[in-house]
């Protein structure tokens, strides 16, 4: 079965979740923490994500983050890779660091905020990385620490957070017993993806409803009621038919580069040439983005056609600037 396409926009809540492959510890020492740690603060930095809360352990790590002027994708490509190219430099290691792709699940604010936050917050405790809850407030490997006060990461909005359980100077010891009052619970599996089970609470809701006859909408990328669902997925629909359109048409490359040589008015021969002329690396840049990511070439393909370099093809697939593609899509 096809992995679905992820879930982003704006402003939109994510559970981003990320496992070392074959369940291999992906942080083995403090400099590992510290360098994930950076890179985290360097995307909130940019502008690419506000950042709420996080934990680090030794084989995944956990992230709520909303997204601002960078698409998750790019952010989270940007973080492990680099991350792993470090990682691998300093362990004298080779290959993949990370079990397949990062899970990320879009979460309905209002309902899931405050549990997602003491959730991630309390995964040191119940693994048993620190000895208590009192332990839990001075360790510098999770943002309960920041948003406590006894650690400082200036990039982790605590500000926020603390908005959700009052807005005068009770903020913070409100936040500390609802969090101290989780530490029983356990694991929570409803908190740690989408689909029906999740966003209702547990199978009880979901044979009430089915004695009642009732249907819910839920989609495996989101954590959160029907309502929220639909609003989420309002508008996908058109989006993934045109994938879809573009993925059974599977054009080939010597005609999309005739479309795009037609579209900046260049000659195919031209396109394909090296030539520096400026419509002509916009026109190959147009190509590399929409072989690679609308129409599933790889950048070794496009390069071998366009006579580049394949790191040539894939900075531009990768990058953050989307060069103007729309009316070529549109057209195929």
């Amino acid at each position: 079965m096809p992995r679905q396409s992820r879930l982003d926009a704006p402003g939109v809540l994510h559970h981003v979740m990320g496992r070392g492959i074959e369940k291999r510890n992906i942080f083995i020492n403090d400099a590992d923490r510290h360098d994930f740690i950076e890179r985290l603060g360097a995307l909130s930095n940019e502008g690419a994500m506000d950042i709420y809360a996080w934990a680090l352990l030794p084989n995944h790590f956990h992230l709520l983050c909303k997204t601002r002027n960078r698409p998750l994708a790019s952010s989270m490509r940007k973080l492990l890779t680099g991350y792993v190219v470090n990682f691998n430099h300093r362990h004298r290691r080779h290959g993949h660091l990370f079990q397949n792709r990062y899970k990320s699940i879009v979460c309905q604010e209002d309902k899931y905020f405050k549990e997602l936050v003491r959730y991630i917050h309390l995964n040191l405790l119940r693994a048993g990385l620190v000895d208590d809850f009192a332990h839990l407030a001075q360790s510098p490997w999770s943002g309960h620490s920041a948003v406590l006060g006894f650690c400082e990461f200036s990039w982790q909005d605590t500000e926020y957070v603390l908005s959700h359980f009052g807005h005068n100077h009770n903020g913070r010891s409100n936040y500390l017993q609802f969090v101290k009052e989780g530490t029983g619970q356990g694991r929570r599996p409803e908190l740690v993806g989408g689909g029906l089970v999740r966003s209702l609470g547990g199978w009880s809701e979901v044979l009430a409803l089915r004695s009642r006859e009732q249907k819910v909408i839920y989609d495996q990328r989101i954590l959160g009621d029907g309502k929220f669902v639909q609003q989420v997925t309002k508008g996908l629909e058109d989006l993934e038919k045109r994938n879809l359109r573009l993925s059974r048409q599977r054009i080939d490359i010597d005609s999309l580069a005739a479309r795009v040589s037609r579209q900046y008015k260049i000659s195919v021969g031209e396109l394909c040439s090296g030539s520096r002329r400026q419509r002509v690396v916009q026109a190959r840049a147009v190509l590399s983005w929409v072989g690679v990511r609308e129409l599933g070439y790889s950048g070794a393909e496009v390069a071998r056609y366009l006579g580049v370099t394949n790191s040539c093809v894939t900075r531009i697939a990768a990058s953050d600037t989307r060069p103007p593609v729309e009316e070529l899509i549109e057209a195929l």
